[in-house]
């Protein structure tokens, strides 16, 4: 398998930049001793904005250079959930998650100088919030999770979307993140959990931010596939720029190279009926121009719409005279 180093590079450029700067928006509104508490009071709509900043810089990651590069999964879960669709092949999303992780930890470097403010909240770490057990943590990172990937399929899924899935990121992690960030701390991702992990070297709880999201994952995956969430189907593992990819990893023929696929529309996208083992695809040329198949009548071979044109040996000229 060849192995795409620019891709994974971006995807660890991608990762560290998300945990960087949205993990630098958590200290911020977050740490003891950060002027933003004294301007924004009020806990909620810290979160609110915290969510919204967040998210804004995975959709700005999404569409740029780097995101054009890898298609800016920047989760292990979204690269996980593309897999199991069968849009990338195994190797293809191993790469992806191992260089999320490491650019996760990469990511988190640099937020130790943040010093006291970000070390009185871990650098952003998540853990279970007071007063909820691991179990409910757990439930609200599978909830948000499930979220996550569904407004994401859905988004790609349709063509009149499509081209605003960036936007989506900003306003669902605002509404997460003000409602759940006290039960969890809303992490949808463990790479982003992973790298203050490591900074803080607080491993409690480390799990629940695998356990959570994996499951979530799983279970917008069975709605989809049951049809619960109506018919999400799209071709290309990517939140934007979607015609990019000169390695020809994100196309259905990467995964399943035994499969004769067409041309693609003039979207982009492949026709639905795709068959293997070079069976024409209807609606084809192929298809659309194959001769009939001959039939055979009274024990000779004869082909559909062709008629025989009989004349009597007995007749010369037309009954009807001039």
């Amino acid at each position: 398998m060849h192995i795409p180093k620019k891709l994974y590079l971006s995807e660890f450029i991608g990762t560290a930049l998300l945990i960087l700067f949205g993990l630098s928006f958590v200290i911020l509104n977050f740490g003891t001793g950060s002027p933003v508490i004294r301007w924004i009071p009020d806990a909620g709509l810290r979160r609110l904005i915290t969510g919204f900043l967040f998210g804004s810089t995975g959709g700005l990651i999404a569409v740029s250079a780097v995101g054009k590069h890898s298609g800016a999964h920047i989760n292990p879960v979204v690269s996980l959930a593309f897999w199991m669709r069968g849009k990338m092949s195994f190797g293809h999303a191993a790469g992806y998650v191992l260089a999320q992780l490491l650019g996760g930890v990469a990511g988190a470097l640099p937020l130790l100088l943040w010093g006291k403010i970000g070390s009185s909240v871990h650098y952003g770490a998540t853990l279970p919030g007071s007063g909820y057990s691991v179990w409910q943590a757990i439930l609200g990172e599978a909830g948000t999770t499930f979220c996550l990937v569904v407004g994401l399929f859905f988004f790609i899924s349709h063509q009149r979307l499509r081209d605003f899935t960036p936007v989506l990121f900003p306003f669902l992690y605002a509404v997460m993140v003000f409602l759940e960030a006290p039960v969890s701390g809303t992490s949808t991702n463990p790479a982003r959990s992973l790298g203050p992990a490591v900074m803080a070297w607080d491993w409690r709880d480390w799990w629940v931010y695998w356990v959570g999201p994996i499951l979530g994952t799983l279970t917008a995956l069975g709605a989809q596939r049951l049809h619960l969430l109506g018919k999400l189907e799209f071709e290309v593992a990517k939140l934007y720029h979607f015609e990019h990819d000169p390695y020809k990893i994100f196309t259905p023929e990467s995964v399943d190279p035994e499969q004769n696929f067409p041309p693609k529309d003039h979207r982009g996208i492949y026709p639905e009926n795709t068959k293997k083992n070079n069976e024409p695809l209807i609606g084809t040329a192929t298809h659309r121009f194959s001769p009939p198949e001959p039939h055979r009548v009274n024990g000779h071979n004869r082909t559909p719409g062709r008629k025989k044109k009989r004349l009597s040996a007995t007749r010369t000229a037309s009954p009807v005279a001039g």
